[in-house]
């Protein structure tokens, strides 16, 4: 049974940008326990399939620190790859972000986004997609500001949120104790325009109705646009 916030409450976030000297955005982004640093970096080039192409391209890179989990968590250059987690948090980390950006407006350049969690506490994923939206969003403004570009290549804003069915309670943003005993999960991502980007639904104990299905959307969709709102409300925009 939740005892610190109601079952439709996110935990306290927070946005604390400009956290690193050199990326063109930085934010550490926080959902409760869970802190995840997030940068974003341009680049004046593009993957070799958008070379002449007129396009910019948005990807992401996701890790862990050793320390973020209450055991060590190894290094992926000590096994020389990067784990099947990572690889999947990362995939989905860019698809959300490019989701939010017009590439032709961004022009050939690349912005990497960053994401290292320093503690993790459930939601790692919905916290560098949020966050990583915010270092893009500042990147892109100081690209706008130095006159790289002309057109605001922001579309819409993005924000992400974890929902699940725990002891047959629909809760909104999962700690780690939540996510863990789980029956079934979620990871919504949505836009300011209501669009939802991607969903990712496990089942692990009992399968969800329809009905429970349709009310966790209505739990994420809420969160959601809570969020987006206090991450207009950290760049001090009204958009």
């Amino acid at each position: 049974m939740r005892t610190d916030r109601p079952k439709d409450s996110t935990r306290e976030i927070k946005f604390t940008r400009n956290y690193t000297k050199y990326a063109q955005g930085s934010v550490l982004c926080e959902f409760g326990d869970t802190k995840v640093l997030c940068t974003a970096m341009v680049e004046e080039r593009v993957p070799a399939f958008l070379k002449g192409s007129g396009q910019g391209w948005v990807t992401a890179e996701y890790s862990m620190l050793p320390s973020s989990n209450r055991e060590r968590k190894q290094r992926d250059i000590s096994r020389l790859k990067l784990d099947a987690r990572s690889t999947e948090i990362q995939r989905l980390i860019g698809r959300s972000l490019r989701a939010a950006v017009d590439m032709k407006a961004l022009g050939e350049r690349t912005i990497y986004i960053d994401c290292d969690v320093l503690q993790a506490d459930g939601g790692t994923r919905v916290t560098s997609i949020t966050g990583g939206f915010v270092a893009l969003y500042d990147a892109v403004r100081g690209l706008m500001k130095a006159g790289l570009i002309r057109k605001d290549p922001i579309k819409n804003f993005v924000a992400a949120v974890s929902v699940g069915i725990v002891g047959d309670q629909l809760l909104c943003d999962l700690c780690y104790e939540e996510d863990s005993s789980a029956m079934m999960d979620m990871n919504v991502v949505m836009t300011d325009a209501g669009e939802f980007v991607e969903l990712q639904a496990t089942a692990e104990g009992r399968s969800a109705t329809r009905k429970e299905m349709g009310l966790l959307m209505d739990l994420a969709e809420g969160a959601i646009r809570q969020i987006i709102s206090k991450q207009k409300e950290a760049l001090g925009t009204d958009e």
